[in-house]
């Protein structure tokens, strides 16, 4: 066993790969008062404050990253499903996006709820909307990552709901609250060096 040293200003993440090879039976969606709402070929400025919104606690920031054309290229781009989750008062408050940019195959990219409703049930709701939304298509592989930065409960919840893991890998990178690309305050759970 080797302890190996994460330098001031980076962080590092275990990432689980995830993968489901078969339909799932067919099972009622949980219950929640959210609704999907698709964004067709949402606006980048929109876009990127959800994804702040839903994942700023995790420390998601790859999106934020990217040029405008970047990301609009891949948000735009018709294999690529975008859907805000709404309240019933339709304030938006879940991501969830499927890449089906590779034939045979949908990238569960970004499933997330605002941190305010953790712990309520929404998220099995919203995941198990992606499953099947997922599996609509003609596909043979629904695939998922997640990482030791995400939301405690998100390895389990996949594993639950059938994704089964194939593969695991180190990450490391800037921490984006050093970069200024998310605020210092955010995800107080790790720790700002």
């Amino acid at each position: 066993m080797s302890l190996e040293p994460v330098i001031a200003g980076e962080l590092a993440a275990v990432v689980t790969s995830l993968e489901m090879r078969e339909r799932p039976r067919p099972a009622p969606l949980p219950a929640s008062p959210l609704r999907l709402i698709r964004w067709p070929a949402p606006g980048v400025a929109a876009y990127r404050t959800l994804f702040s919104r839903v994942g700023a606690r995790w420390l998601w920031f790859s999106r934020l990253l990217l040029e405008d054309a970047a990301l609009s290229a891949i948000i735009a781009d018709s294999a690529v499903e975008v859907y805000a989750a709404a309240d019933a008062a339709g304030a938006e408050v879940g991501l969830l996006e499927l890449d089906f940019r590779t034939s045979g195959q949908c990238e569960l990219a970004f499933v997330g709820l605002v941190p305010e409703l953790a712990g309520q049930g929404h998220g099995r709701w919203l995941l198990a909307e992606a499953i099947a939304r997922a599996w609509r298509k003609e596909v043979t592989r629904v695939w998922v990552h997640t990482c030791t930065l995400d939301h405690p409960a998100a390895l389990a919840a996949y594993q639950r709901a059938g994704f089964m893991p194939f593969a695991r890998a180190i990450e490391r990178f800037a921490d984006p609250r050093k970069l200024g690309v998310l605020p210092e305050d955010c995800a107080p759970q790790v720790p700002l060096l």
